[in-house]
């Protein structure tokens, strides 16, 4: 498992694109790498009343209020267990700074183009719309997520809101 700290994002390889991979359940996942603050253990979180069941709260980040979504809930998967491999990755999009909840994370990856197909149309736990593509490196299958687009779409609640 990566250490769970600070992301050095400043040496990405020009031939390719880093993705950070995590877990949901048994797949993989992989975001951008450029998105990422950092990754942290998961600690308890202050609830909102009247939140969607995957917005898990807010936590305290060095004097900033950082909203928590729960990928697990957010994408239905069902048997959600906190543990100590599981970790929230801070984001920083649209100038906001988030938290996801995930059952850990990996590793990263470079992947070219070549490595990425389109994303398919069929039953999928992400909304296609949110979906960059498929990874095939080294013989496993990532599920690329456009995580800015999701976490600033409106059904997640999470930017609009704060800034009304």
């Amino acid at each position: 498992m990566a250490g769970i700290g600070h992301i050095d994002t400043q040496g990405s390889e020009a031939s390719g694109q880093e993705y950070l991979v995590f877990t949901l359940g048994t797949e993989e996942y992989g975001i951008d790498i450029l998105k990422v603050q950092e990754i942290r253990s998961y600690e308890t979180v202050t609830r909102i009343a009247n939140a969607p069941d995957f917005l898990k709260g807010v936590t305290n980040l060095r004097g900033v209020i950082v909203p928590i979504v729960d990928l697990r809930l957010k994408f239905k998967l069902g048997n959600v267990r906190y543990d100590h491999q599981t970790v929230v990755i801070i984001l920083n999009v649209a100038g906001r700074v988030v938290g996801i909840v995930v059952d850990g994370v990996s590793d990263v990856l470079t992947l070219t183009g070549d490595d990425i197909k389109p994303a398919p149309e069929f039953g999928v736990s992400v909304s296609n719309e949110h979906l960059t593509g498929l990874g095939s490196v080294e013989g496993r299958m990532l599920i690329l997520i456009d995580i800015e687009r999701m976490m600033t779409s409106p059904e997640m609640e999470l930017i609009e809101a704060e800034l009304a």
